[in-house]
């Protein structure tokens, strides 16, 4: 299908959907997230779960790009030496931060980086909100900026990182 096309995005969603793999997997249009939680003990089974979604993917004719792919370890992990997750002979890069939904991650799972983008990115706007004071736009129309450009950056997804 063409992409943009209106069944080009109802038949991405029908392959999607098949793509399931042992542990925790979540789907937001065209991002798929797995999630492995490992007990002290254990030992990880991520690079299974990678080969049997890529194999998935592979059977509807997806391909899934190692370029976009990312690894993050949290938490204990973090202090384990753990093989890096390979996909199509390629190794994953590992990040300690990766912007997910919007919402940016870090490994530590504390807020600063987020926090960080959303106040550059609004301080941007609130400066454009400035000079079109200075140019002399009227009240209801700073005001009707305020509310469509720069209070939805404050606010998004806000009921997550509060």
């Amino acid at each position: 299908m063409p992409q943009g096309s209106y069944l080009g995005l109802l038949t991405f969603i029908m392959l999607i959907n098949g793509l399931e793999v042992a542990d925790v997997t979540h789907k937001y249009v065209d991002d798929t997230t797995l999630t492995e939680f490992l007990h002290q003990a254990s030992t990880s089974r991520m690079q299974s779960h990678v080969d049997e979604l890529t194999g998935q993917a592979t059977n509807v004719g997806m391909i899934i790009n190692v370029k976009k792919t990312r690894e993050m370890l949290i938490g204990r992990a973090l202090k384990i030496s753990m093989p890096p997750v390979v996909l199509n002979s390629q190794p994953i890069q590992r990040v300690d931060t990766f912007k997910l939904l919007g919402v940016h991650i870090s490994n530590d799972l504390k807020w600063a980086q987020h926090v960080n983008v959303i106040s550059s990115k609004a301080a941007s706007r609130l400066y454009f909100l400035k000079q079109l004071k200075r140019a002399g736009a009227r009240t209801g129309d700073l005001l009707c900026f305020y509310n469509m450009i720069v209070r939805p950056v404050l606010e998004y997804v806000s009921p997550v990182w509060h």
